[in-house]
């Protein structure tokens, strides 16, 4: 079974072929990092006119990788849902164009849904990896979305928490503009935290967000500010005419890598007691499944291998290849729907939140 899946949700155009829903046959990924760098962020318009430029020549690169013509898909697969609605628009469009001229069936994936699967992805000729053991916990850690599901048997995902304000992605951008570590934030706050120490001399205990006692939402907004007084200091005035004491500039390197490892330091400490809290609240699970562009994040893969250990947990992280976003896992999960013979028809619609 060989199906082309198609990502265009956000800033990453990307097209793979994947069979079998687990042998990656090819991953094309074109970022728009270049484009969005001096907005330090996404800009929408920018993004869907730049996969309208790419993901042709992107679709083609993927088949010829893979070796494969067009008439050897058995299925056309695409993100249709969630993400910035233009952007969806474009790759969807694509799809349809392709399943139709191709007399192909058509299968609109589930973006987060997606990246629960991408653990499961290996490179076509490798040995594939053994998946996980039902019930499992899920989690989705990207710059868009931080959530948690428990995961069953027949596929079903039933959400037990979401972040109510910022993701843990779209956090470590902001962190990454505070600490002039540069776009994206996500690796560059990771490089910096490196050389850092989270309990340096006079570096403040940055707050990790519980909520009420027994809620598994997330929050990440608290931390984000918290941040920012840390290196600037508290505002003077308000409003318009509100100033700040200090800038980045004032910063030794030293410190600002001290600043980068507390944030890091309480941003994976909130997901893990969030984790844990659910193991506590639901019913016994076998396994941990991770997936998101934070789930390549050196010390959130730390503290997940370690929390795993503790609680004889089996836990499955995707490659480093697909932690972000990508088509193969798109491809990958579509293999699911079309083995029970779910597909879409051409009236697939995007949508800019997720059903999950």
């Amino acid at each position: 079974m060989l199906i082309l899946g198609l990502e265009t949700s956000c800033d990453e155009t990307a097209a793979a072929v994947v069979q079998d829903g687990v042998a990656v046959c090819s991953n094309v990924v074109a970022t728009q990092h270049d484009l969005h760098q001096r907005y330090a962020g996404v800009v929408p318009e920018i993004a869907s006119r730049a996969h309208l430029e790419r993901l042709m020549p992107v679709v083609q690169d993927a088949l010829a990788q893979a070796g494969v013509a067009a008439g050897d898909l058995d299925a056309i697969a695409v993100g249709n849902r969630p993400g910035l609605v233009g952007s969806l628009i474009v790759g969807v469009s694509a799809a349809k164009a392709l399943a139709w001229s191709l007399d192909k069936p058509l299968i609109g994936v589930d973006h987060v849904r997606a990246h629960l699967h991408a653990a499961q992805l290996v490179d076509a000729g490798d040995a594939p990896v053994a998946g996980p053991t039902y019930p499992a916990l899920g989690l989705v850690v990207s710059g868009g979305h931080t959530s948690l599901y428990q995961l069953s048997e027949d596929g079903s995902a039933t959400r037990l928490g979401r972040t109510i304000d910022d993701a843990v992605g779209e956090a470590y951008d902001k962190a990454g503009v505070l600490l002039n570590a540069g776009y994206p934030g996500g690796p560059n706050v990771d490089k910096l935290a490196q050389t850092g120490d989270p309990h340096g001399p006079d570096i403040p205990a940055l707050p990790i967000s519980m909520l009420s006692a027994d809620s598994l939402d997330f929050s990440f907004s608290g931390l984000k500010t918290a941040l920012l007084y840390a290196v600037r200091g508290h505002p003077e005035g308000r409003g318009k005419s509100a100033t700040f004491p200090r800038s980045i500039d004032d910063l030794s390197d030293t410190r600002r890598a001290d600043l980068a490892a507390a944030f890091q330091h309480a941003a994976s400490q909130a997901v893990v007691r969030k984790l844990g809290r659910a193991l506590k609240q639901g019913p016994q699970v076998h396994a941990l499944v991770v997936g998101g562009g934070v789930s390549a994040n050196s010390e959130l893969r730390k503290r997940l291998t370690a929390f795993a250990q503790e609680h004889q947990l089996s836990l499955h992280l995707p490659a480093m290849a697909y932690c972000v976003d990508n088509a193969a896992m798109i491809a990958g999960y579509a293999a699911l729907r079309l083995a029970q013979g779910d597909t879409d028809d051409l009236h697939l619609p995007v949508l800019a939140t997720s059903r999950t």
